[in-house]
């Protein structure tokens, strides 16, 4: 430890200063001496005209440095605190056992569980209900040679456990002071196409992790598509593609994701992307006049097509407990066409039927949608659908409660997000142009390196690079990077993970706080790789 003695004469009384000039607080075994010392001197040990102890003072701390970064600290002067060997963890509510346990085989530290006595080096994690600034917030306090981390969830004081570990990788120090933190977004998500392309669960898990660690709190799985049906089925196991997941590799990534406080959301889209279901069920498949089948479309106009859906939506709501479910709605090739009604017939009869003489195949579709979602809410489920599974001038509208994926301005009479918003709606942003990951990079996709997300996007910029009016932001619950797998083989696996690290850093950071970051992307990319 560099450091010079400075001695100061007051009041009769000599003062011993060691003034560091570490900006991480090492050097406890100076500290430790001049503790000895004013021992010997209060039981006289020490000769009459022995110089007075010295003792420390330290510099103010800095801010962690953390992704996403925190949102305010108050320094303090202290020598902050390092995780060692015989240090403790313990818990101040049962209820936040599994976090306690986590954190300390994380830092290598005993797990106490419930204690009341304090000792030097403990890391206390505590509930502190009604007290703090919203469900996900916590405040985290470096002071004596202890951490206090304590927020009114359990959610709130993983989190701050998820600062502290970034704090002191590589052997760094958690800074002196006072972090209070929370999300300026309740939904930040990752979703994953694991339909087309197949992921082991153990990358899945591997995802699970590195989300944990960055604040995340959503994993959508895209099971079911043109291309693959990824998880097993007991109703209807004639459906479920060679390479998939047993439902014990998704209760341990559901399990997993739940013990880092990630809600796994769950998408079998329809009525189009249906190609592995209708490969089973041919009869299903829908055919325009001329009889000629429709790309991963399913006929709506039959009862079967229903009753097969709704059988895989009950059936999965077992295995997905969160609160949310993607019912899709995007790119149903019927309404694609310039005239649906003339070049699906059986369609526009069941829609006259449904709704009357003025019953259009849009009409007939949103019911469609409302249906789905009306089954998932029997399951308690809250159902949300792609912005392009809701369409202009329909008779029939969108159920209320069903939240828009807005990812896309491209489609077929595409509506602004503004018409979204002012009608109500409550949006989740996956806009194309930043969160899109398209495996084979085609229609003009990119594969992002997270210096866009970082530097223009933010979570009011839903379509292109535009913001919408600041009012709607409440309205906007959150993002979700996106993982698509269009050309499947265009990179493995391993490629992926690596090529959506920096991405997934960037998207966290605005997610969590949506104002300019304080670091250059050079210095947020440097952080990064120090934090691994």
């Amino acid at each position: 430890m560099a450091g010079a003695f400075v001695a100061t004469i007051g009041l009769g009384v000599g003062l011993g200063v060691w003034a560091s000039t570490s900006g991480d607080g090492d050097g406890g075994n100076a500290s430790a001496a001049g503790s000895g010392e004013r021992g010997r001197a209060a039981t006289g040990t020490a000769s009459h005209s022995a110089a007075p102890a010295p003792t420390r003072t330290y510099p103010l701390s800095q801010a962690p440095r953390t992704i996403p970064a925190v949102r305010s600290h108050t320094p303090a002067r202290g020598p902050g605190w390092k995780p060692a060997a015989g240090k403790r963890v313990v818990v101040g509510d049962a209820r936040l056992a599994d976090e306690g346990r986590l954190i300390a085989g994380e830092l290598g530290l005993a797990y106490a569980g419930q204690a009341s006595d304090e000792r030097a080096g403990d890391l206390r994690l505590t509930l502190n209900a009604g007290q703090g600034a919203g469900p996900e917030s916590y405040t985290m306090t470096v002071r004596g040679g202890r951490v206090t981390i304590s927020g009114p969830s359990d959610a709130g004081v993983f989190y701050g456990t998820r600062t502290l570990k970034q704090e002191v990788h590589g052997g760094g120090t958690a800074p002196e002071g006072v972090v209070r933190d929370q999300p300026a977004k309740p939904k930040r998500g990752f979703m994953v196409d694991i339909a087309r392309k197949y992921y082991t669960a153990g990358w899945i898990e591997d995802r699970v992790r590195e989300l944990g660690d960055l604040k995340y709190n959503e994993l959508g799985l895209h099971f079911s598509d043109d291309q693959g049906f990824r998880i097993a089925s007991d109703t209807h196991p004639e459906i479920v593609s060679r390479q998939h997941l047993t439902k014990a590799q998704v209760k341990k990534i559901v399990q997993l994701a739940a013990a880092r406080h990630i809600t796994v959301v769950p998408e079998i889209d329809s009525p189009g992307h249906l190609g592995a279901v209708i490969a089973a069920h041919p009869d299903l498949q829908l055919r325009n006049a001329q009889g000629t089948a429709t790309r991963g479309a399913i006929d709506i106009s039959k009862d079967a097509s229903a009753e097969i859906v709704d059988d895989l939506l009950d059936e999965y709501a077992g295995l997905f407990p969160g609160a949310d479910w993607n019912l899709g709605g995007d790119e149903y090739q019927a309404l694609v066409v310039s005239d649906p009604e003339a070049s699906y017939p059986q369609l526009a009869a069941a829609a006259r039927s449904a709704y009357g003489s003025g019953g259009t195949v849009a009409d007939l579709t949103t019911g469609w949608l409302n249906d789905r979602a009306a089954t998932v809410r029997a399951h308690h489920r809250t159902p949300r659908a792609w912005n392009d599974g809701f369409f202009r001038g329909t008779s029939v509208q969108p159920d209320k409660d069903i939240r828009v994926g807005y990812w896309t301005g491209k489609e077929i009479g595409a509506r602004p997000p503004g018409e979204y918003l002012s009608a109500g709606c409550k949006v989740i942003n996956y806009n194309d142009k930043y969160l899109y990951y398209v495996l084979g990079q085609p229609n003009d996709f990119f594969y992002p390196t997270g210096r866009l997300i970082y530097e223009q996007w933010t979570p009011r910029v839903l379509r292109g690079s535009t913001a919408v009016p600041a009012r709607y932001d409440a309205q906007i619950l959150g993002g979700s990077f996106a993982v698509w797998g269009d050309y499947p083989n265009a990179q493995t696996q391993d490629q992926v993970a690596a090529g959506i690290r920096m991405p997934l850093r960037a998207t966290a950071q605005k997610l969590w706080d949506a104002r300019p970051p304080t670091l250059t992307w050079t210095q947020f990319r440097a952080l990064a790789g120090r934090l691994g």
